[in-house]
Formats: C-alpha cells, sequence, structure tokens
C-alpha cells in the first residue's frame, strides 16, 4: 500500500473513531440537560423551605426554566448556523454548569429563579446544537441509525433517571447537590468537545440575523408556554389565562408571516412545512404530552398514596428506562434500515399506548409488579422504538445551513408538549378529583373514612387523565403513520456530507 493510501486510511479511521467519541460527549450533554428537567422536581419541596419560597412563587423555580428554554430555543438554533455548532455547544455547556453552580449556591428566592432563567438559556443553546451536531456527524444511514438509537434512549429516558438521581441526593446528601451535579457532567462534555467534536466545512447560514422573527417568536413562545402553566394554576377560564393564550396565537401567527416575507428567516418556513418533517415534530410533541403528564401523576400516586420514599420513587421508573433503552438502541436500531420510519413510529407509539392503558387501572392498592411494572415496560419499549426514528428523521432533507434550526424545532415541541401536558393532564385529574370527592365524601362517616374518599379520588383523577393521554398517544400514532411517507434509508455510504442525502424519498401515492 502506498503511503498516500495508508495515509488516506490512517484518516478515514480517525474520523470514525472520532465520531463514536464525539458521540458520547453529545449524549453526556443531552443527559444532562434532559436530566435537569426533572431531577428539580424532587429537591424542590427542600429548597422551598431552605430558601423561604412561598407556595405560590414556587412553581417559578420550575416556570423560569420552561420559560427561557422554550422561548429561545428557535433562536438558539439560528445561533448555532450562524455561530458554528461545536462553538455553541461548548459555550451552551460552561454558561450551563455556571448557571448550575449558582442555583446550588443560592441563598434567596430571587437568586435560585434568576440561576433556573439561566440554565434554560443556555439550554436553548446547547440543545439543537446537539442534535444538530449529531445529524452532520452521523450521514451513513447504519451508523446514523445506531448514533439516534442511542441518543434517542437518553432523550425518552433521561427525565425517569432524573427522579431517581433527584430522590438519591435530596434523601441522601442536600437538595443542592441536584444542581451541583451538572457541572462534572457539562465540563467533562464542553472538554471532549473542544479536543473531539469536528463540524463538517460548509454548513453555517452567515445570512443577517432575523430580528423582527426573533422578538415574536420568542415572546411568542413564552406566552405560551406561560398560558399553559397559568392555566394550570388558575385555571381554563381565567381571564388573564385566556388573554395569554389568544396573546400567543396572534404572536405566533404574526411570527409566521414575518418569516414567509424575509429575505432571511428564523425559521425557514420549508423546514415545517414537507410533511416528514411536520410529521414528526406534531407526533412528538402529542407523545411528550402524554409522557410527561404521566410522569407527574405516578410521582405523586407513588409519595402520596403508595408511600414510596424519593428514592423507591424513582427506582420504581426503572422499568421505563429499561424499556426505552431496549426500543431505542436494539429495535429501533436494528430496524430503521430496513423498514420506513412510520412502520416503526405508529406501532412504538400504539405500543405505548398499551402500557398507558395497564396504568389506566391504578387504584389504592394496586400491585406494582401486576399493573405499574409492565405498563412502565410498555411505555418505555413504545417510545424507544419510536423516539429513535423521529429524531433522526427531524433533520431528514434539511440544507446543512438549516440543520440547527430543524433540530431546535424538535427541541420546541417536546418543551413546549411537556409544558401542554403538565398543564392539561393536571387539570383534568384535578377536576376527576373534586368531582369525586364531591360525590362520594357525604357518606365517609369518620376522619379514616374521609380520608380514604379523598385517595380515591385522587386515584380517580390520575386514571381520568391517563385515559386521555391514551387517547393522545393513538392520534400520534396516526398522524405519524399518515403524515410520514419516505422509505427507508438506503444502505451504504452516504452520497454527501449533510444530513439531506440519508434518506431517499420515494413518490407514494396516497
Amino acid at each position: 500500500m502506498s503511503e498516500t493510501a495508508q495515509a488516506t486510511a490512517k484518516a478515514a479511521a480517525d474520523s470514525h473513531s472520532n465520531r463514536w467519541k464525539a458521540l458520547t460527549f453529545i449524549a453526556l450533554a443531552q443527559l444532562m440537560v434532559v436530566l435537569d428537567a426533572t431531577i428539580v422536581n424532587i429537591a424542590l419541596p427542600s429548597a422551598q423551605q431552605d430558601l423561604g419560597i412561598s407556595d405560590g412563587n414556587r412553581q417559578w423555580v420550575i416556570t423560569a426554566y420552561a420559560l427561557a428554554f422554550g422561548g429561545l430555543l428557535l433562536f438558539g438554533g439560528r445561533i448555532a448556523d450562524l455561530w458554528g455548532r461545536k462553538r455553541t455547544f461548548v459555550a451552551g455547556l460552561i454558561g450551563f454548569a455556571a448557571a448550575s453552580a449558582l442555583g446550588g449556591a443560592a441563598t434567596n428566592e430571587a437568586t435560585m429563579l434568576g440561576a433556573r432563567a439561566l440554565q434554560g438559556a443556555f439550554g436553548a443553546l446547547l440543545a439543537p446544537a446537539a442534535l444538530s451536531l449529531l445529524a452532520v456527524t452521523f450521514t451513513e444511514p447504519k451508523e446514523r441509525a445506531k448514533a439516534f438509537g442511542i441518543y434517542g434512549a437518553i432523550a425518552g429516558g433521561g427525565g425517569a433517571v432524573g427522579f431517581i438521581l433527584g430522590g438519591v441526593l435530596t434523601e441522601y446528601m442536600d437538595w443542592r447537590w441536584t444542581f451541583f451535579v451538572n457541572i462534572p457532567f457539562a465540563v467533562i462534555a464542553a472538554a471532549g468537545a473542544y479536543f473531539v467534536i469536528r463540524e463538517p466545512a460548509g454548513g453555517r447560514n452567515r445570512s443577517p440575523l432575523d430580528i423582527p422573527g426573533v422578538a415574536l417568536s420568542i415572546l411568542g413562545l413564552v406566552t405560551l408556554v406561560y398560558a399553559f402553566t397559568r392555566a394550570e394554576s388558575d385555571g381554563w377560564g381565567d381571564s388573564t389565562t385566556v388573554g395569554l393564550f389568544v396573546t400567543s396565537v396572534v404572536l405566533l401567527a404574526a411570527f409566521v408571516f414575518t418569516e414567509s416575507k424575509v429575505r432571511a428567516p428564523l425559521l425557514p418556513l420549508r423546514v415545517i412545512t414537507e410533511r416528514n418533517r411536520g410529521g414528526v415534530y406534531l407526533s412528538l410533541g402529542l407523545a411528550i404530552i402524554a409522557l410527561f403528564g404521566l410522569f407527574l401523576f405516578l410521582t405523586y400516586y407513588m409519595q402520596l398514596v403508595k408511600g414510596y420514599s424519593p428514592v423507591k420513587t424513582g427506582l420504581a421508573f426503572l422499568p421505563l428506562i429499561g424499556g426505552l433503552m431496549v426500543g431505542s438502541t436494539q429495535i429501533g436500531t436494528r430496524l430503521i434500515t430496513r423498514v420506513p420510519p412510520r412502520l416503526l413510529m405508529a406501532p412504538g407509539f400504539l405500543v405505548a399506548g398499551i402500557g398507558m392503558f395497564f396504568l389506566t387501572r391504578l387504584e389504592i392498592d394496586t400491585s406494582y409488579a401486576g399493573v405499574i411494572l409492565p405498563g412502565l415496560a410498555l411505555l418505555g419499549l413504545g417510545m424507544g422504538t419510536a423516539f429513535m426514528p423521529a429524531l433522526s428523521l427531524s433533520t431528514h432533507g434539511v440544507e446543512p445551513r438549516d440543520s440547527g434550526v430543524a433540530s431546535a424545532m424538535v427541541n420546541t415541541s417536546q418543551q413546549v408538549g411537556g409544558a401542554i401536558g403538565t398543564a392539561l393532564l393536571n387539570t383534568i385529574a384535578a377536576s376527576a378529583t373534586t368531582s369525586y370527592i364531591k360525590d362520594h365524601i357525604a357518606g365517609a362517616g369518620s376522619r379514616t373514612q374521609q380520608q380514604l374518599v379523598q385517595l380515591e379520588g385522587q386515584v380517580h383523577g390520575y386514571t381520568n387523565a391517563i385515559w386521555f393521554a391514551v387517547g393522545i398517544l393513538v392520534l400520534a400514532a396516526t398522524i405519524a403513520f399518515t403524515f410520514i411517507n419516505t422509505g427507508k434509508p438506503e444502505v451504504g455510504p452516504a452520497s454527501g456530507e449533510g444530513a439531506e442525502d440519508e434518506m431517499k424519498i420515494p413518490v407514494i401515492a396516497h
């Protein structure tokens, strides 16, 4: 073999090795962001007591993060396309670590809320940069399938892991460690990304920043997320809540109109109007509504009804994590190069719906092994199988210069879906609980019987909301099957550097 051929072979081997090293650091960063979405929930009661946060303001520890993260995601994706994905990724990690340190060291309410908002802002830089780096790094179909399988398992299972880690840290150490634990994650991921990740050349979008689009998208998304948050606490009929929803619709409609007119839009409408990507954003957002609502109900059910400790509650979610790992890294990864994506996504959402159906049987004395365990395992298996092709398709067919904003869109659909799921399903549960207690409390003579009715009312509320979640997953499956029509990726070397080459879209009559 000539020296030139040897050098070429060595460069190819080094590039292959670096891709998988890069995946390690990208996945670590994604795990940190997803963990943070749930880990603080477990620590919130202890933090509230230590910092003297009132009951009325405690929701802002969660809401401040959600508003900043959801509102700035599209802007973060555009920054990644403009500034460079690797640079944006590293900057997001460093900022997230600094904000986490501030939150862990907080001595009052204002510092805590400010730290959470900063975490959300840097998370909005980090999350789309991570997904778009994955899209432009792995272009060969089999490698791409494996990489997105791992990433999908982390994206789906990280929230449940957060419950476990949050319970352990809060119960055995201190709530502050639910913030400090992010720092080693971020430092390792940033250092690894700086030295290992090699971003393909020629993929930046150097067009001028669309300032009106930035302003309208941030205001519209923040208003929408806040409207759902307020609906949960103040009710859907509250005049301020209704006003916020109307305002968000007007702002987002103005954003879409602006994007159709400006020369260099923040969100090129071609990103969301392509049927496959549109189907992914919509079906994935609906699935997240069901999943995040369930996290909330099961956490309360296990701790308040079953009397589980925070650690035991976290461990009870392990079947979900196991199912996600198997569905994403085994089923999804092995089949994505053999069958069209919709034949993974639609059945995956339906299997998740069957798992959710198991959980509609919850009662006060429900057996964990007989109902909750199989329900969570099936839910995880289905979600993992669907998440893997969904995340891969979220950047399907986009030009490399648009991969950051396309990645931001899938994160936006998940973030808004999480806010909707928590507010919508919690409202349904609360209404059903109130109605049940009102109808049954009169027949409860003793204090013990009244407490029993209240517990039964809570469980009745949870199961009512879970029924809605079952329907939402069926709808997600229907959308995935009807919207997504791309064929299976062709096996073999990718034909180009961009994410647009990895799948060929057949013409299918419908």
